[in-house]
């Protein structure tokens, strides 16, 4: 996540990168091959001083306290990791394991999927970037439950996923003779993400949301394609569902809806559905959906990149907001393809 972040930061027009840090300080391209020649020399956390705003890639734990360092200090803050996603205490503190020390921030903190938290992120002082699951899960399913759509009760995501998501410490299910030619399903029930999807899509209802979550890892390093499945309360056509996503995220730029038409003469129907490919190393996301009228359900497909929109972009995405920039700025590089 803090390497995406400084690939964007260096090319944005409004920033100055201050400082990089990392617990062992040295050239940067030693740890992001792709930076080298910026000139970057990461420091030690302690010789940070503050600046407009921080961004923070660090463990759970340790977020807490710098957090609170720099926003005494006036720095803004933008949490790239999980301290302060989640509004109930009890349950953050189930789910994470540990003790929050600073929870009067969480109080302050605005969740940070823009299309849902604009102004309060405009506002800001702290933004809690969501994690990159429960982003493509949020965007997927928002628009049904904001109109009444869908049984709330009955919400199934599959999350298919790059091993960026891993993060950058070596493991076993992301080593590449292990996840080539595999498919690797973890935290089958209970993901940490499932409690993110549950918050902000119980918040959008007016009432309790239940979400059925599973991850899996696929071998591609980055992207995700949430499989969002769920029982329709008013039969609607494919077409009518994606002028209400239209509709829904009008005013939004980066959630595209993606409406390929079905070729009726055509027995294998994959052009109607987002590619991750197409969105890998943006700040896009995809979303396309199809209805079966048969069962009365629809399958929402949302794509985004997990460290781009699903992560260190969309932060960077909030820093705009939240100084008064073009929402735009720095982020409209459209994805590789093939990659």
């Amino acid at each position: 996540m803090g390497g995406e972040a400084l690939r964007v930061l260096v090319d944005h027009p409004s920033v100055e990168v201050s400082w990089a840090t990392s617990r062992q300080p040295g050239p940067i391209e030693e740890r992001h091959p792709n930076l080298y020649g910026t000139s970057i020399e990461l420091i030690h956390p302690d010789d940070a001083a503050p600046c407009d705003v921080v961004f923070m890639a660090l463990p759970t734990e340790t977020s807490m306290e710098v957090a609170n360092r720099y926003l005494s200090a006036g720095s803004k803050v933008i949490d790239l990791g999980s301290a302060f996603r989640l509004r109930d205490r009890a349950v953050w503190e189930k789910v994470y394991g540990m003790t929050h020390t600073h929870w009067s921030l969480v109080e302050e903190a605005v969740y940070g999927v823009s299309e849902l938290h604009k102004d309060e992120i405009a506002q800001a002082d702290l933004v809690a970037n969501p994690g990159c699951f429960s982003s493509a899960a949020i965007l997927g399913f928002a628009p049904l439950i904001a109109k009444n759509l869908i049984d709330t009760d009955k919400l199934s995501v599959d999350g298919l996923s790059g091993t960026a998501g891993v993060g950058a410490e070596l493991a076993r299910a992301a080593h590449h003779p292990e996840i080539g030619n595999n498919l690797v399903a973890y935290n089958a029930t209970g993901h940490r993400h499932t409690y993110e999807m549950e918050q902000e899509l119980g918040s959008l209802a007016g009432s309790e949301v239940r979400v059925h979550f599973t991850p899996i890892y696929v071998p591609i390093t980055r992207g995700i394609l949430n499989v969002c499945r769920g029982f329709l309360t008013e039969l609607r056509s494919r077409i009518e569902l994606l002028d209400l996503y239209r509709e829904y995220y009008e005013g939004h730029p980066f959630v595209q809806v993606y409406d390929l038409p079905k070729e009726p003469s055509a027995s294998w129907q994959y052009k109607p559905y987002p590619w991750v490919s197409a969105i890998a190393g943006t700040n896009y996301c995809h979303i396309g959906l199809d209805v079966d009228e048969d069962r009365g359900s629809v399958v929402v497909f949302s794509a985004l990149d997990s460290v781009g929109k699903g992560g260190a972009q969309v932060g960077i995405e909030n820093m705009n907001l939240m100084f008064e920039l073009d929402r735009k700025l720095g982020l409209t590089r459209r994805g590789m393809h093939p990659n």
